[in-house]
């Protein structure tokens, strides 16, 4: 506990850096600076200019890539082209997590992107969790402006010592702050990176309903302009820190700017189609860090008016391990 408590001290004086500002300053590093293969053969390609990957799910296998460092803390991004056509099933994940060192009280920061059916758009859907609370998942789904398969789209994560934020195209999609109420629930613990496509229909695609067609195989995400820019610590002894050069106060963003928060408020009237405090399913009193809108909770029974509405649940939501992908 004193080192993590010694780690989060000195990240605190680290990330007070330039408010709101553009990321687009930061280094982008070539694949094999930054990751290494974590599965899939050659499922895996990378590209002759070494900066950009592409992963693929076919009959045999998924794939995925790491990063060779343990971070705590830091802004953590790439430039993604999803498979287009019949996807459903198909998830493409770009996440955070130390599954790997602490079994038992994990900790991690998702994006995940869910495949549909042709003709339906791909989702996306983000959710934390803190020192193994897997039951009590914060998830929150949503639709896009753009079709994420016609070219590359920036989906970036800021995680600091205080709150959590989600990216599209430099739009802030979702805020998490930590709060006292939410204790270990925070994502608090040194995390690697990871990137991952893989079979999810037993869950992905309403609830299951729709399967991976591998008819449609190889399913290709592609991926380039990778941003790792944080704080190392070593994975052994979970104590030795190492940042990034933050001398340039333009480098990391720590807040949301009031036009940023803007933007983020009206994506999210626009394009949340599911929200954890809103499911009355799982949760018949809000976790404490939920702020209930009225509007807000009208307006998401569109798109579940069974979750939403409070009524018999007609499928179950599945805790997925990445794992089976390979």
């Amino acid at each position: 506990m004193e080192t993590f408590h010694l780690l989060f001290v000195l990240l605190c004086s680290v990330f007070t850096l330039g408010h709101g500002v553009s990321r687009n300053n930061l280094p982008i590093l070539s694949f094999d600076e930054g990751y290494s293969q974590l599965f899939g053969d050659d499922n895996l390609m990378v590209l002759k200019d070494g900066k950009s990957v592409h992963l693929s799910l076919d009959e045999r296998t998924g794939s995925g890539f790491v990063s060779q460092d343990l971070y705590l803390h830091g802004f953590f991004s790439a430039s993604i082209k999803l498979p287009a056509d019949y996807t459903a099933g198909v998830v493409v994940a770009f996440y955070m997590s130390n599954g790997d060192i602490f079994e038992k009280n994990h900790d991690e920061i998702d994006f995940e992107f869910l495949g549909n059916i042709r003709g339906k758009e791909w989702r996306i859907q983000t959710n934390i969790y803190g020192n193994g609370s897997t039951k009590v998942g914060r998830e929150e789904r949503y639709g896009l402006w753009f079709d994420p398969t016609d070219d590359y789209h920036r989906y970036s994560i800021l995680w600091t010592p205080t709150h959590i934020i989600f990216y599209v195209d430099d739009v802030a999609i979702r805020e998490i702050k930590r709060t006292e109420s939410m204790g270990g629930d925070f994502p608090s613990k040194p995390m690697t990176l990871y990137s991952t496509i893989w079979d999810a229909s037993e869950w992905a695609t309403n609830g299951g309903k729709y399967k991976v067609n591998y008819k449609y195989a190889p399913y290709v995400a592609e991926f380039s302009n990778f941003v790792l820019h944080g704080c190392t610590v070593d994975p052994i002894e979970l104590t030795s820190l190492k940042c990034e050069d933050t001398s340039n106060p333009n480098a990391i963003p720590t807040g949301i700017t009031p036009s940023q928060r803007a933007k983020m408020e009206s994506f999210r009237k626009k394009h949340m189609q599911y929200s954890y405090c809103y499911d009355k399913i799982r949760y018949q009193t809000p976790p404490s860090e939920c702020v209930i809108n009225p509007k807000e909770a009208e307006r998401l029974k569109k798109f579940d008016p069974v979750t939403f509405g409070g009524g018999r649940h007609h499928g179950k939501r599945h805790r997925r391990s990445r794992a089976v992908a390979m």
